[in-house]
């Protein structure tokens, strides 16, 4: 017969207990180490990212990047028409694909859970998250610029078409994850299914579905290859949704391989412009969530 301890137990699953313990122990340790190194190694590039940008762009930023438009080599011109053309494209975008995507996301967690057509659906958004910016640029350039013409609202309707499928896939995660006594609480009081998904699910799953925008803004914010076969891009100074317009991530890719030196002193310029513009959308949607919380 097995010895046995005061406490009861026989002495060998005791000592099994131990060594499972104390391996246990060892691979947790393990596991931390390797998440610390991997943060060391994420934030040592980004840091490193940042500060390439600043040493190579901030030697640039003057008042005559933020009035002054786009003008020939050598010019001393700047960035006005790329930085308008670029927020009035990103905002209309993100406009369009915003609410479109909040209404397929809701759809898809509450009313079509199961269902053929809600499965359908999940699948094209999957497709359209997981396909190359440049294919939707050429499918909208057919639908729309092909015997039209390149132009601004051709360029944001592209940008708009990359932000619905990234706001789909987080409203429907956020709702899925509310829990269902809140739904029942709201039924039970008498409220109908749309008040409850409106007042309640959508309040709960505040946060994430605007993490869920802020990615998407921050994704359409540098894309390139959409608008190169929709907006095209403009030299000169205009606003004209019909017209060619021009944007920061445009302007990158052409001024970026100039032998001209004040057009790629541009061009890491713009490169900053957007980073940090991304990372001050970010700061501000966190402070304006905080009291929530």
């Amino acid at each position: 017969m097995s010895a046995t301890t005061m406490s009861g137990f026989p002495a060998r699953d005791l000592r099994v207990a131990g060594q499972l313990s104390r391996s246990r122990k060892r691979r947790n340790r393990v596991a931390k180490v390797l998440c610390v190194v991997a943060t060391i190694i994420a934030l040592g590039f980004l840091a490193s990212i940042i500060f390439t940008l600043l040493r190579l762009g901030i030697g640039g930023l003057s008042l005559t990047v933020f009035t002054t438009v786009t003008k020939p080599a050598g010019g001393n011109g700047g960035l006005l028409n790329p930085i308008a053309g670029s927020l009035i494209q990103t905002a209309i975008g993100a406009l369009i694909g915003t609410p479109v995507g909040i209404l397929v996301g809701t759809y898809l967690a509450e009313y079509a859970r199961g269902s053929l057509l809600g499965n359908a659906v999940r699948f094209v958004s999957d497709v359209l998250l997981s396909a190359p910016s440049i294919l939707i640029g050429l499918f909208v350039y057919a639908l729309l610029v092909n015997g039209r013409g390149y132009s601004g609202i051709a360029g944001s309707l592209s940008l708009a078409v990359i932000v619905i499928p990234i706001v789909v896939r987080t409203t429907e995660d956020m709702l899925r994850l509310i829990p269902i006594s809140l739904r029942e609480a709201a039924v039970a009081l008498g409220a109908p299914k749309w008040k409850a998904i409106v007042l309640i699910c959508y309040r709960a799953a505040l946060d994430g579905i605007a993490t869920g925008v802020l990615l998407a803004v921050a994704r359409i914010a540098g894309e390139t290859a959409p608008l190169l076969f929709t907006s095209l891009g403009n030299d000169n100074w205009s606003l004209s949704l019909d017209k060619p317009m021009s944007s920061l991530p445009l302007a990158i890719y052409k001024y970026a391989g100039s032998p001209a030196d004040d057009w790629v002193q541009l061009a890491w310029v713009g490169a900053m412009l957007i980073t940090f513009g991304v990372l001050t959308l970010n700061i501000i949607a966190r402070v304006a969530l905080r009291p929530r919380r």
